[in-house]
Formats: C-alpha cells, sequence, structure tokens
C-alpha cells in the first residue's frame, strides 16, 4: 500500500514535535468544542465526535482542565457558548498549487484578511468555492508511531489490513493509514481492540493528483504552507505538491 501526502507528514511532526505547544493547544481545543457542540453532547461515550477529538488532545499532552473547559464552551457551560464557525478557503498559490486551508473561527473577515495576505505577499491568490475542493478527497487518517507499540513491522501491518483501512505508509517511524471517511471510529477502534497505540485519527483531505514542484521553488511553498498553518485561525492546510 502507498500514497501519502509528504507535507502532512512534515505537518503532523511539526505538530507533534514544535515547541509552539500554546498555539497547538488553541488549535486542538477548538476541535474539542466544535465537537461537542456539533454532537450535542459532552460525554465522548455517545459522541464518537468528541471521543477522536479528546484522544486527539491527550496525544499532544493537552492538560485535562483544558479539555474540560473546551468541551463546556461547545455545550454552553459555564465557560459559555461556541462562536466559532467551521469555514473553508480554496486558493492557488506559485505554481499553481491547489490549497485548501480549513479554518475555526470566531472572526470570518479577520481569518480571510490573514489568509489573503499571505497568498498575495508569495503571488498565489483565494480561489472561488469548488474551483479546488473537487481535486481532494476527505478520507480518515490514523497515525501511529511505532516507538510506542510491541508490535514486529508484519505483525503491525497485518492488523492494519484486517482493521478494515483502505491503504497505509510507513516512513520515519509513523504508520499513516487512510480508510473511508465514514468508517473512521471503525477502523480506529479495531486497531485499538488488537492492542495498537493510536498517535491521531482525524478527517483529512487526501489530492487525487500531484504536482511536481521545481527544486528552486518548493523551499518556498513550503514557507506558505507553514505560514498559513501558523495562523491562530487556521485548523488544516492541505496542498498537491506531491
Amino acid at each position: 500500500m502507498s500514497g501519502h501526502s509528504k507535507w502532512a507528514t512534515t505537518k503532523r511532526k511539526k505538530a507533534g514535535i514544535d515547541a509552539k505547544r500554546s498555539k497547538i493547544f488553541t488549535k486542538v481545543a477548538k476541535l474539542v468544542t466544535i465537537a461537542a457542540r456539533d454532537g450535542k453532547s459532552g460525554d465522548p461515550a455517545t459522541n464518537p465526535g468528541l471521543r477522536l477529538a479528546i484522544d486527539n488532545a491527550k496525544a499532544v499532552s493537552m492538560p485535562k482542565d483544558n479539555i474540560d473547559r473546551a468541551i463546556k464552551r461547545g455545550i454552553g457551560g459555564t465557560e459559555g457558548g461556541a462562536a466559532l464557525e467551521e469555514i473553508t478557503y480554496e486558493a492557488y498559490g506559485p505554481n499553481g498549487v491547489a490549497i485548501l486551508i480549513e479554518c475555526l473561527t470566531d472572526n470570518k473577515n479577520r481569518a480571510l484578511g490573514e489568509i489573503k495576505a499571505i497568498l498575495n505577499k508569495a503571488g498565489g491568490s483565494v480561489a472561488s468555492t469548488g474551483s479546488v475542493s473537487y481535486q481532494f478527497n476527505k478520507v480518515g487518517q490514523i497515525i501511529i508511531e511505532t516507538v510506542k507499540n510491541k508490535f514486529t513491522a508484519d505483525e503491525l501491518e497485518l492488523i492494519i489490513i484486517e482493521s478494515g483501512a483502505d491503504d497505509f505508509t510507513a516512513e520515519e517511524g509513523l504508520y499513516i493509514i487512510t480508510c473511508p471517511f465514514q468508517s473512521l471510529n471503525l477502523v480506529k477502534k479495531n486497531l485499538e481492540d488488537q492492542g495498537v497505540i493510536i498517535d491521531t485519527a482525524e478527517a483529512v483531505q487526501i489530492p487525487s493528483t500531484y504536482v511536481d514542484i521545481p527544486a528552486e521553488k518548493r523551499e518556498s511553498i513550503e514557507k506558505i504552507l507553514e505560514n498559513l498553518d501558523d495562523l491562530d485561525d487556521v485548523n488544516n492546510v492541505y496542498s498537491n505538491v506531491s
């Protein structure tokens, strides 16, 4: 099995290792709040989306108090109701690179203004709705760090295949597993039932095709993606860079 965006892998490792922990916590907390709000429940046992969000929060060592406050915001508890909106902006970068920018924000004008500033400075632009998104497919993605698991490579790969996953790839101590978005919770449960320790499980956007970028342009494009990802209102950035 094969096929995975190297930018997504780089971004994931950056999120897990980076020193900018406060920004990571802010973004993860928003996901917990949205999951509690949309699932209309603060109980992860009855709200699968919230369970996923909490598991991902724990994966980046987010304190329990922070998680509890985020849940209260989502269900309108003492922390107040959630005013967050989920918005996806579509854009093109230099060399025609397709970019999807997923935001969780309480101020759409601010989010869009900051995104436009980064893109315009780099020769990119915001695109019309639907002009970029059709190039991506929403799937479930599960990441496993081999160092946290007791299995041999052959054992782990057999478990992954039998879990109902569509695909996986192994690189630099990580297994990146993809499955239909609708099956994400089931595949995650099947892996956990076999004793697999999961790092993160979430919905991601995978490009249907990738574009090759000249070596001299690659660094500048990756910098654009990083700058977008660093914005407080931005939750995920996806591109079709190979």
